[in-house]
């Protein structure tokens, strides 16, 4: 439970029709081995205790009294144990019968929550013996215990933020306001079902699409627990389909006829800073609720949860491979706009061979292509200077003619030397004043050839190098309009390798793999031996582990101290634990050092779910104290 996260469980146990007592004791059973597991939200099946398909016999009161007293069978099972577990089970209340989950928490019934709504239709036919359950709350009694009763009902944990749980019974999930919906609204951030939803053909797809869009709408958790075998099949039968969901993302589920217990670490703030972060959540509803509060011992979950490395980068390459194209649509048709908007003709941007320039030279193609513009209107410019290596610059020419644009090439080391000599900058001082002159330099070449050209300067930084600050100011943080301002760097290169796999034309593709296969660099210094003398990552830390750095803090609000815990799960076996750490310090420290760049940022496209820009997503004021975040890295060593 440390850092919001709580391992949730999902049960289904092998039942006898009509027979409590023996499906107490099953579900005891599996209590102990979800126990083990040290789950704390438990959720077994609706109506388990007696069987969904008892029919008629629901009306018996045998049965009825023998579900009573296997309800406090597993009621004295729970004893010791904190975890809060949902069992379904027939219930009579003044005349009534009412399909309920009852609510259990160490040797108590927390509550009791009625089925909403009641189906009779097509193979159900609950109406013949269930009363729909009641919105207030009202009184229950069990054995001289006063018990809440009533669908509004939520659970409370008093000692760790945030976890509320609100409980609806299958046929609510499937009905045009569900009962979650109200729950969510008053707080919950957790909603159990527990349903006997049969199996039919394609049925598990579409009972699959509504856990994942509840929990995706309603910003929420979401435990899905199915009947399966041991219920009748006179007519229907149970597959045992259980799911966990958060925020529309499948963590875990069964497969069918299996009878699996799944788990999920469902993370409670992640859902609360996603709450937070979305103003429409929604207003609270015009109904009264009952909290009833739990406690729970706070201990660190064993988490069973993977974390992709590459939090940017789709994990299979079919949905890469479209997540590709999106994106490249994206930056093509945000430039498309702006020359529709501006009438030009030309473009011009600065080609180095590198990575980013690639991909905005592509995009730019891409873009003049849709346009029915001749691309000889888009000048590449080559700017070779001190630390040009004859491989970057080999490539860019190369890609300047593949692809059918105009090449330009300005050397602009006497530019530099003189610039220098004016300002009294020692040549053999490769400091910051060294690099940067040369970077904006670069960019005076650029501007003044669009202001000749009547065209527009495309900029070529990446949304990871803005989050880092590793951007020359007024240098290449400068352009007309950015069009890889969207995209991370571990993304730009699955880009770059999408163009090169589907580009059709051998030397491009050839080149483009040759880009990839690059170290990257600014190339601000001299080469050594005729290569490459600046690494990027040797200076700032790799870009996958900014990248992921950068998804979990602006996408999830983790702070330093989880951030770094899933880390090590997801670069398990390629970062030790010093080397995550330190790069996270140096990662909060420039992204708060550095956000006066972000704040002049140049126009660009949005294209995924984080974003830097001041006019968006960030809006950040540039001298805000990072004490909070580097004190908490500290205590991490």
């Amino acid at each position: 439970m440390e850092q919001g996260f709580v391992k949730v469980a999902a049960v289904t146990p092998k039942i006898k029709v009509a027979d409590p007592k023996y499906n107490a004791k099953v579900i005891c059973e599996k209590l102990r081995e979800v126990y083990a597991k040290e789950a704390k939200v438990i959720v077994f099946p609706e109506l388990c205790i007696t069987g969904y398909t008892c029919a008629d016999l629901f009306i018996q009161e045998l049965l009825l009294e023998e579900a009573e007293n296997a309800l406090l069978y597993i009621v004295d099972a729970t004893r010791g144990q904190d975890a809060v577990v949902m069992v379904g089970l027939p219930v009579v209340r003044d005349g009534r019968l009412y399909n309920v989950a009852a609510i259990l928490q160490n040797g108590k019934i927390l509550g009791m929550v009625p089925k909403a709504n009641i189906p009779s239709y097509a193979e159900f036919y609950e109406g013949r013996h269930f009363t729909e359950g009641n919105t207030e709350v009202v009184s229950f009694y069990l054995k001289g215990e006063k018990i809440p009763f009533g669908t509004n009902l939520l659970f409370e944990c008093t000692n760790l933020k945030g976890l509320v749980i609100g409980c609806e019974i299958c046929e609510d999930l499937w009905v045009a306001n569900p009962p979650a919906t109200n729950h969510a609204l008053m707080g919950a951030t957790v909603i159990a079902n527990l349903s006997a939803s049969n199996v039919t053909v394609a049925k598990d797809q579409y009972r699959e699409l509504l856990v994942k869009s509840s929990s995706a709408r309603l910003l929420c958790g979401y435990i899905y627990a199915s009947a399966g075998e041991g219920e009748s099949t006179q007519d229907l039968v149970f597959g045992g389909h259980n799911l966990v969901a958060e925020n529309g993302v499948i963590l875990s589920e069964s497969k069918h006829f299996k009878g699996e217990t799944i788990y999920g670490d469902l993370d409670i703030q992640k859902i609360l800073t996603e709450r937070r972060r979305m103003g429409t959540f929604g207003k609270e509803p015009q109904q009264s609720y009952v909290r009833v509060p739990f406690t729970i011992q706070i201990a660190e979950t064993k988490l069973n949860r993977t974390f992709g490395c590459m939090p940017f980068v789709p994990g299979d390459e079919e949905t890469r491979n479209k997540r590709c194209e999106e994106i490249l649509s994206i930056q093509s048709y945000g430039l498309k706009k702006r020359y529709e908007h501006t009438g030009l003709k030309t473009a011009v941007l600065g080609i180095s061979g590198g990575l980013d320039s690639t991909l905005a030279l592509l995009v730019t193609v891409r873009t003049f292509d849709m346009l029915s513009l001749d691309p000889k209107g888009i000048i590449a410019v080559t700017m070779p200077c001190f630390g040009t290596t004859d491989r970057t610059y080999d490539n860019a020419c190369r890609l300047a003619r593949v692809l059918g644009v105009t090449l330009e090439e300005v050397d602009i080391r006497e530019a530099v030397t003189v610039h220098f000599r004016d300002i009294g900058q020692d040549m053999e001082n490769h400091d910051v004043t060294y690099e940067n002159g040369q970077a904006r330099e670069r960019t005076q070449v650029l501007m003044d050839i669009a202001n000749r050209a009547n065209g527009l300067v495309i900029g070529t930084g990446d949304m990871s190098e803005l989050a880092l600050g590793w951007a020359t100011y007024n240098g290449d943080h400068m352009s007309m309009y950015g069009v890889n301002v969207g995209v991370p760097k571990t993304l730009v290169r699955h880009l770059v390798r999408y163009y090169a796999d589907t580009c059709d034309n051998r030397e491009l593709q050839e080149t483009l793999l040759d880009v990839l296969d690059t170290p990257v660099s600014p190339e601000l210094l001299p080469p050594v031996k005729g290569n490459i003398a600046q690494k990027t990552e040797d200076l700032v830390g790799p870009y996958e582990l900014h990248d992921f750095f950068l998804y979990y803090m602006l996408r999830c609000g983790f702070p330093p101290a989880k951030i770094y815990r899933v880390a090590k799960i997801a670069f398990v076996g390629q970062y030790d634990d010093a080397t995550i750490l330190k790069w996270l310090k140096t990662f909060y420290r420039r992204f708060f050092a550095q956000q006066f760049k972000r704040s002049c940022l140049p126009d660009g496209p949005k294209v995924g779910s984080v974003a830097v820009s001041p006019r968006g997503d960030l809006r950040m004021p540039s001298d805000a104290s990072a004490r909070l975040w580097l004190e908490q890295i500290e205590e991490l060593k």
